[in-house]
């Protein structure tokens, strides 16, 4: 017994300091016969540009206004005239070894689909949802929603044979690693995906990082820099509230520290940060209430486990109508100001200088990514005459938008 847990210790070392893949029995060809490793004429390469810098393919480049002169930024300009990243409004979650509900969520407007191999698929059921999960990649469209599967946790164990399998798919999108404690986590998982990954398409598989403890709360600014594939933060507030032993309310007052933590470091580091699940999934005033909180806090999007939450939280990370006229006419303004040699200008006796026109940007980039058409002038003093009181979040123009952990297990109807 003790050389059998000396074999797997190492073993296990072995995988999280190199990177190998360990060979999967069964003989089916999508596991690795054997040990691999990466050839020096492979040559896979991590994304040479940084993730706050990735662009979705197909996704319309917004011209920002202040792009115009040596075309060169540093600091905080940087934010506001990176190119548009993928929309992540909602992201869902499907267990995986549940084959009515896997084919059920490819009908489904969110943003980014995530297939479960962790907390909503039993432990005696995880083999059959690695082989349902790559069924449901394969049949999967790419111009959809983004399509990612959450494996389990480094360290549990069953990370590696999660891996083995969904990284053969070159309909993958992304990888969202759970209850992330350090950057060695995101580090063993981006190895993988070069060892494994098919390599035409390794290079866009971007990995998503869960954050649901103490420590991986205080470990947040390398877990964010730790590769160039991370290209969100998600909060996870179940598992956050087990750890440190709070009591979860509807206030959510208790948890204030860890998403503004989350929130800073993604914006910090160019991420999109991802907001908790709403377990009253069927509480559309409660939902409400948590989405626009959570964007009032700065988060970009929020996770789903009902197909219900998807319409309200898709409308509430959207911009208001007001804010988008409000941001159209700023743009619009330093444009014609910039043309004349003047900086700061008033708009409807405010002072409009750079941080307010950076704000605008990146609200019309928002709009424009959820499918929301910019209102010409004429419409936005209307919207503008109603007010903020009266404004609402916009019907997209189209349902959903190619394209970012479920605390608890997946409820998809």
């Amino acid at each position: 017994m003790q050389s059998a847990i000396r074999t797997c210790t190492a073993r296990s070392a072995l995988f999280r300091n190199l990177g190998a893949t360990q060979a999967i029995a069964g003989g089916k060809n999508r596991y690795l016969t054997t040990s691999t490793k990466v050839l020096a004429n492979d040559k896979p390469s991590s994304p040479t540009l940084s993730t706050a810098a990735s662009a979705t393919a197909g996704s319309s480049s917004v011209t920002s206004s202040l792009s115009v002169g040596s075309g060169k930024t540093h600091g905080a300009e940087a934010s506001a005239l990176e190119p548009e990243k993928r929309i992540r409004r909602s992201i869902f979650y499907v267990p995986g070894s549940d084959e009515r509900k896997l084919k059920s969520s490819l009908s489904l407007a969110a943003d980014c689909l995530v297939y479960d191999l962790e907390d909503g698929v039993a432990h005696n059921r995880k083999n059959i949802a690695r082989e349902m999960v790559f069924d449901a990649l394969e049949a999967s469209e790419h111009r959809k929603a983004e399509k990612a599967v959450r494996i389990n946790a480094v360290g549990s164990g069953l990370e590696f044979d999660d891996l083995n399998v969904v990284l053969r798919s070159s309909r993958l999108q992304a990888i969202v690693i759970p209850k992330v404690q350090s950057a060695k986590d995101v580090q063993f998982v981006s190895q993988m995906v070069d060892s494994v990954a098919p390599f035409i398409t390794r290079k866009n598989v971007k990995i998503i990082a869960s954050i649901e403890s103490a420590l991986g709360i205080m470990n947040i600014k390398e877990i964010a820099t730790s590769d160039p594939r991370v290209d969100a933060l998600v909060f996870a507030a179940e598992d956050y509230c087990a750890d440190l032993g709070l009591t979860r309310t509807r206030e959510g007052t208790e948890m204030l520290y860890g998403r503004s933590a989350i929130v800073t470091a993604a914006h910090a580091y160019g991420l999109q940060a991802i907001d908790l699940v709403c377990m009253d999934y069927k509480n559309d005033e409660i939902l409400r209430e948590e989405c626009e909180f959570g964007r009032r806090m700065g988060f970009l999007g929020k996770q789903a486990v009902h197909p219900r939450q998807l319409e309200i939280i898709q409308r509430c990370f959207l911009p208001t109508d007001h804010e988008i006229a409000r941001a159209a006419d700023i743009s619009e303004g330093y444009q014609e100001h910039s043309k004349r040699g003047v900086g700061a200008f008033n708009y409807n006796g405010k002072v409009i200088d750079l941080p307010v026109v950076k704000w605008a940007e990146k609200i019309l980039s928002r709009a424009r990514q959820g499918g929301v058409a910019i209102p010409s002038p004429e419409e936005r003093q209307k919207i503008l005459q109603v007010g903020p009181a009266g404004s609402s979040s916009p019907t997209p123009v189209v349902a959903s938008t190619p394209g970012s952990k479920n605390d608890g297990a997946a409820t998809t109807a």
